[in-house]
């Protein structure tokens, strides 16, 4: 016989129309949830793993900055406290002892080789009697080089005094040859002006063979010059181009073959000059 739980699940199958096994396959499956938890977890290792390598990153990076800076401040410190190992002085020195210089030169380099004040040392060679110009370079890793230019002396100033091409009055206890130089007189002040006065009037005479001997100007402004053999030259204070090319001409077409016998020329006339002969010390119109 067959009880009625057997017959109950019986009918039941029927009315389904499934077996055990078939309602087994139709049963929906449980799906596995990842373990969340265990996820979380990772990602916070990673995390904590990343900004631990990005701040070890800038700290590997600082530290690299700083043992540069340090290497770069004691190498610095090193280079500025290295003394000169060689002074080279260069220039066509005939008034002007090499010894001199580098003696000048030790006096400004007790605080080493990048220390030394260039613009100084500069300063006390141009001071010197007959540096017209000095130029002072480093030259790595530890010299100096120095480069003198002497003055050029153009002509005597007064009493005791050179000028340069530019004017400039420098003295010097030393003579030499110099004494034989023209000689540029006037008023405080007035080296320069006159300087420039003499280059144009030995432009202007050089052509004619003419050689100037003295040029003087007065608290007028008055200038005269003296040829050598004894010439005298009255230029005034006005229109010097003018009176020099009236000059120039009447020399080359009256005076040249008489020129031993001029005894003073008197540019200061508009329209000619007055010139005074030796043999007759007359004033000749022209």
């Amino acid at each position: 016989m067959v009880s009625k739980m057997e017959k109950s699940e019986t009918d039941s199958q029927k009315k389904t129309g499934l077996s055990g096994e078939a309602r087994a396959r139709r049963l929906p499956r449980t799906k596995r949830r990842p373990a969340s938890g265990a996820t979380r977890n990772t990602r916070a290792v990673e995390e904590r793993s990343g900004r631990s390598f990005f701040w070890l990153n800038r700290l590997l990076i600082v530290l690299a900055i700083a043992i540069v800076m340090t290497a770069a401040t004691k190498g610095f410190l090193m280079i500025q406290s290295l003394p000169v190992q060689r002074i080279s002085v260069t220039g066509e020195l005939e008034h002007t002892q090499a010894q001199v210089v580098q003696d000048i030169v030790q006096l400004s380099l007790a605080g080493g080789f990048l220390k030394a004040d260039l613009q100084q040392i500069q300063r006390q060679l141009e001071s010197l009697p007959w540096v017209y110009e000095a130029t002072v370079r480093r030259r790595w890793p530890a010299a100096l080089e120095i480069h003198i230019l002497e003055e050029l002396p153009i002509a005597r100033w007064g009493q005791d005094g050179f000028l340069n091409h530019e004017g400039d009055v420098f003295r010097t206890d030393k003579r030499g040859d110099w004494n034989s130089l023209p000689l540029l007189k006037g008023p405080k002040g007035s080296a320069q002006s006159l300087m420039a006065k003499y280059q144009r009037l030995v432009e202007f005479l050089r052509p004619l063979d003419l050689h100037v001997d003295q040029l003087l100007v007065d608290e007028r402004g008055q200038m005269a010059a003296v040829m050598t053999g004894g010439m005298q030259l009255t230029l005034g204070a006005e229109d010097f181009l003018g009176r020099m090319h009236r000059f120039e001409q009447v020399y080359r077409s009256e005076l040249l073959a008489r020129r031993t016998e001029v005894e003073k020329v008197d540019l200061r006339y508009k329209n000619g000059i007055a010139v005074t002969f030796s043999e007759s010390s007359q004033i000749a119109e022209l």
